[in-house]
């Protein structure tokens, strides 16, 4: 586990890795220190990060394995959050890049303590089957919650998703000429550098509204 600002934060936003890359790839690393520093609520603000169990395996063993079972993924998340709270944060956002999105959007709404939802490039289907959608239990959704997602994300681009249809307390903010971690292609009018930062502004602008 690690944590971007004070480790006392009355307010701490809890992001989990997505399913590739553990909690200190660069997606990760840029997101949570920005918005570490961009954040700042009375009684201060926090950006918690964690491996799934199955990352943590495949760093120490070296040798790659497939990811674990959903329940399991939803029992690691509670677990942290259950951390979190006896550790004295008092209000929590959480979410994740890409898996790691998903599986808190299948805990928000099960946890008092958490005020909010902020996924990182959503997986609304696996890569070239958008029949198999994985968005059932958004329709469901009570958490306020936010969707930062590329234009061409491969999981759910700007020309599928509207069709979704999805309800109006999920926000979502496209990201310019971004892939599934935001990255732009090469003639593109923007740089990778100004994506992420398009998104860190828009999860802290959010984190605010709901915290401030």
């Amino acid at each position: 586990m690690h944590i971007d600002g004070p480790p006392n934060a009355r307010t701490r936003l809890i992001l989990a890795h997505g399913s590739g890359a553990d909690m200190n790839s660069t997606f990760m690393n840029t997101m949570a220190q920005d918005l570490s520093a961009q954040v700042k609520i009375t009684g201060g603000f926090s950006v918690v990060r964690f491996n799934f169990p199955y990352m943590d395996s495949i760093i120490k063993s070296g040798k790659k394995r497939p990811p674990d079972r959903v329940e399991k993924f939803i029992e690691s998340y509670k677990n942290v959050i259950t951390l979190q709270i006896e550790d004295g944060a008092q209000e929590l956002i959480i979410g994740g890049k890409s898996l790691g999105g998903r599986i808190a959007s299948m805990v928000c709404d099960s946890e008092a303590s958490v005020k909010a939802l902020v996924c990182l490039g959503y997986p609304f289907h696996p890569p070239g089957k958008a029949e198999k959608l994985r968005t059932e239990h958004l329709y469901k959704l009570q958490t306020q919650s936010l969707i930062c997602q590329g234009d061409r994300d491969i999981f759910g681009n700007k020309k599928e998703v509207p069709g979704y249809k999805l309800p109006d307390n999920l926000q979502i903010h496209w990201i310019n000429d971004g892939d599934h971690s935001f990255i732009p292609r090469k003639k593109s009018a923007v740089t990778e550098v100004e994506n992420l930062n398009q998104a860190t502004k828009l999860v802290a602008k959010f984190i605010i509204k709901i915290c401030g």
